[in-house]
C-alpha cells in the first residue's frame, strides 16, 4: 500500500491583522518538519497543498528542510473553512456571544466551537454562509479521492489545515459531525497524521504526531493555533 503523510500548517498568525501566513515559529516548526524527514530518509513522490498563504509557507519550509523539491498540486479542497465567516453568521443570531474586546485564544475557540456546532447543524442561514457543512465534507472528500488515486511507491504529502484534516479523520474513521469538532480544537501545528492506502480503501495509522517537536528544548515551540 501506499503512504500519505497529512500535515497541518506551522503557527499561523493568531490576533494579526491578517492571520494567514506563518507566525516566525510557524516557519521553524515547518523548516524542522523537513529536516526530520530528511533524517528518516523519508522522501515524497507528490505534494498535495491547500490554496492559503500558510500552506505555501509550511509547504516550502518543508520540502527546504528536506533538500527535495517534488511536484506540488494545489487543491482548494484541503482548504481550511473559513472560521471568520462561520463566526460571524453565529454571532448574528446570538448577538450575546461577541467577543470580548480584547479577545484570548480561549474565547476564539469557545465561540468557534459554539458556532461549528451550529453549522453542523445547518442552524446558520445559508445565506450568510461560504458553504454549508455539507459542501465543506464533499470538497475535502473529493480531493482526498483525488489523492488516493495516485499509486507511488513513495510516499504523498498533504499540507492542510485543522479543520478539513479533522474532516478527512471523519471520512477516513466514520466519525460524526461532533468529534470532527473535538479533533479540530486538538490537531497541533506540524503535526503528521499517517495513512496507508491503496485505490479502495484508506486505513489510518497514526494521528497529530510532532516527533521533530518532542525534545526538552522544543516544548515550547508545540502550538495550536
Amino acid at each position: 500500500m501506499s503512504e500519505i503523510y497529512l500535515v497541518r500548517h506551522g503557527q499561523a498568525s493568531f490576533g494579526a491583522k491578517n492571520y494567514d501566513k506563518l507566525s516566525e515559529l510557524g516557519h521553524q516548526q515547518a523548516r524542522w518538519l523537513g529536516e526530520y524527514f530528511r533524517s528518516r530518509d523519508i522522501s515524497f513522490s507528490q505534494v498535495f497543498m491547500g490554496d492559503m498563504v500558510r500552506h505555501r509557507e509550511t509547504t516550502q519550509g518543508i520540502l527546504d528542510g528536506l533538500s527535495q523539491f517534488p511536484v506540488v498540486t494545489v487543491d482548494i479542497g484541503f482548504n481550511e473553512f473559513d472560521f471568520k465567516n462561520i463566526g460571524d453568521s453565529y454571532r448574528a443570531l446570538n448577538p450575546q456571544s461577541r467577543l470580548p474586546e480584547k479577545p484570548k485564544p480561549a474565547d476564539f475557540y469557545r465561540l468557534l466551537k459554539l458556532a461549528m456546532h451550529a453549522w453542523s447543524e445547518d442552524l446558520l442561514p445559508l445565506n450568510t454562509l461560504d458553504e454549508s457543512w455539507l459542501d465543506f465534507k464533499n470538497r475535502v472528500q473529493r480531493a482526498l479521492q483525488i489523492v488516493c488515486q495516485q499509486g507511488s511507491d513513495k510516499p504523498i504529502l498533504i499540507v492542510s489545515s485543522g479543520g478539513a484534516i479533522s474532516m478527512l479523520m471523519s471520512l477516513v474513521l466514520g466519525l460524526d459531525a461532533n468529534q470532527v469538532i473535538e479533533l479540530n480544537m486538538q490537531v497541533r501545528n506540524t503535526s503528521i497524521s499517517h495513512f496507508f492506502f491503496n485505490k479502495s480503501n484508506i486505513r489510518l495509522s497514526s494521528f497529530n504526531n510532532i516527533p521533530h517537536l518532542d525534545s526538552p528544548d522544543r516544548l515550547d515551540s508545540i502550538t495550536f493555533s
